[in-house]
């Protein structure tokens, strides 16, 4: 028994450090400005993301190709990026104002720019988090490209097998295939990345899109194809960070940005010395929460909002969340969309000029006379950009006699989505303390929500401390299982807490750029669990599960604020 204890806490530390490998080799790199992921170069890095085999990449250090990880991944990075040779990270830059257009890819709001048939820019405006994060599924894919070259070379030599061939053809003329062509080229395809017909039809089916049905079979061929160019001709695929970003990176600079022009809306407003309530959250669940009820009653079942809340969420009902937002802006909430870089928008709600009584909350304790809050609702930052952005926020201005102004911040809430490590997706998690995954930092703090708040509201929640990530890509069950099983109580794991109240504590604290008496809440559901296979990021979205816990998480925050 005990000799098992001390093999799985090596296990974890395995782990560990090589995540901290990771990040060391990541910050040297970029440093340096160049490199060639599958040369010398990237070595330590394909190395430390293969001892840890973070559960998200699944069998990467198999001989197979991992496709749920391939899903994932292609999702988060631009569209042809396995095409392209040459990757160029880059700040804003200014190819928006070029004939380039933006790729933005379906599941992170980043700019990118195909420059050519070879080249692929990414532009990073949300900080070294982001970086990491590209950085990582990169590697990933292309340890992938690797084994499909791998499979398809005819030893010691620079032949290719049949089925590699039959490949070609196909992609190289864009020939249009038959339903019954088209099992045929899969049978040909599950052979060469290891797997069964029935996972690789899934995935084809997967990755098709409208117009382009057959994109599957281009993503294998063009992985495939830079890596065997690689290994046959020497031909490097490379990585490069441009002299802006790694000028820029660090300094806060769409941040202040963002921030400024939110300060802006709220002098020209008039709001700027009234109370303010800031949440980190969605688009979507605040407002829905305040207006929708008003504007749709007949849409609630059983006097229950939450059945809104669900018809909301439905891609069809785009007519009912329009008349949600109409009404809105006609009483009281103003969008900021960014233009700063951050891709962090904004909505500002001037409580004032809703009418309470007609809302499902009432604004308790405060006499006739008392000025009204205003909420300031912020979309997810993401990694270190947190730090960033409420750093910038919480900052006093300057008003135009040359004073400085502080905002007269009562609250902040933060509501995100996190991986929990007991229970399943859509429970909620209320956590005491911040654990800095990689650090010796920590940060508790007393959280104005409790768990004992959210009995009776049909979703099951866990206390706890959170731990940040340095990357949830990163996590493997040793490494969570570590956390969970050890003293620190750890009940979920998340990129931007420790960032937030860091800032937060540095503004009330130490800088006096808000009252030391500020409320913080934080609450998360869970969009995963990591330690159960088929339940990590990489098996999917929450689809209409997160409504409820997202809902009840808002519901609670608003009734604390009003």
């Amino acid at each position: 028994m005990q000799q098992s204890k001390i093999k799985g806490r090596t296990r974890a530390q395995e782990s560990s450090s090589a995540i901290e490998r990771l990040y060391i080799s990541m910050r040297h790199l970029f440093s340096r400005g160049f490199y060639k992921p599958m040369g010398i170069s990237g070595d330590a890095l394909r190395q430390a993301l293969l001892l840890l085999r973070p559960e998200i990449y699944g069998t990467i250090a198999e001989e197979k190709v991992e496709l749920n990880g391939l899903i994932y991944v292609l999702e988060r990075l631009p569209i042809g990026i396995e095409e392209c040779r040459y990757i160029n990270l880059t700040a804003d830059e200014g190819y928006s104002n070029s004939h380039f257009k933006p790729i933005i890819p379906p599941k992170r709001r980043r700019n990118c720019y195909r420059i050519d048939k070879d080249q692929m820019n990414i532009e990073v405006t949300r900080g070294r988090s982001e970086i990491y994060d590209i950085l990582t599924h990169l590697t990933f894919l292309f340890i992938e490209s690797h084994k499909i070259a791998e499979r398809v070379l005819i030893e010691e030599g620079t032949d290719t097998v049949r089925e590699w061939k039959k490949l070609e053809e196909v992609v190289l003329n864009n020939k249009k295939l038959s339903r019954n062509e088209c099992d045929i080229l899969l049978a040909h395809v599950a052979g060469i990345i290891g797997r069964t017909f029935e996972e690789t039809q899934k995935v084809y089916f997967v990755l098709g899109e409208k117009n382009n049905p057959d994109r599957f079979f281009q993503i294998i061929y063009w992985l495939g194809s830079l890596a065997i160019s690689e290994i046959v001709d020497n031909l490097k695929r490379a990585i490069s960070f441009s002299p802006i970003l790694r000028e820029r990176i660090g300094h806060h600079i769409y941040g202040e940005i963002w921030a400024n022009n939110i300060k802006e809306v709220l002098i020209e407003k008039k709001l700027a010395d009234r109370p303010i309530h800031i949440i980190s959250a969605n688009m979507h669940s605040v407002m829905n929460s305040i207006y929708a009820p008003v504007v749709l009653p007949q849409q609630i079942e059983n006097n229950n909002p939450i059945s809104l809340y669900v018809l909301l969420s439905k891609e069809e009902n785009e007519d009912l969340r329009h008349q949600v937002k109409e009404y809105a802006k006609e009483n009281g909430l103003t969008f900021i969309p960014d233009i700063s870089g951050t891709n962090i928008d904004v909505q500002i709600i001037d409580t004032e000029k809703i009418d309470i009584s007609k809302t499902q909350y009432t604004i308790k304790n405060s006499l006739e006379h008392d000025e009204k809050p205003v909420i300031i609702v912020m979309d997810y930052a993401f990694g270190e950009q947190a730090y960033e952005t409420m750093d910038e926020l919480l900052k006093p201005f300057k008003c135009d006699n040359g004073k400085k102004h502080h905002l007269n911040v009562d609250s902040i809430s933060i509501m995100g989505k996190a991986g929990i490590l007991e229970g399943g997706k859509g429970d909620i998690m209320i956590p005491s303390s911040h654990i800095f995954e990689g650090t010796a930092d920590n940060y508790p703090f007393k959280n104005q929500l409790k768990k004992k708040m959210f009995e009776g509201c049909g979703v099951n929640v866990y206390a706890g401390s959170m731990v940040t990530v340095l990357g949830t890509s990163l996590q493997n069950k040793d490494i969570l299982k570590f956390f969970y099983d050890s003293t620190w109580s750890v009940t979920g794991l998340e990129m931007e807490g420790a960032h937030y109240q860091k800032a937060i504590q540095a503004a009330s604290k130490i800088r006096g750029n808000i009252s030391s008496k500020v409320k913080v809440r934080y609450a998360y559901y869970a969009s995963d669990n990591p330690l159960e296979t088929g339940s990590t990021l990489a098996s999917g979205g929450l689809g209409t599960t997160g409504v409820l816990p997202t809902y009840v998480i808002t519901q609670k925050i608003l009734e604390q604020i009003f």
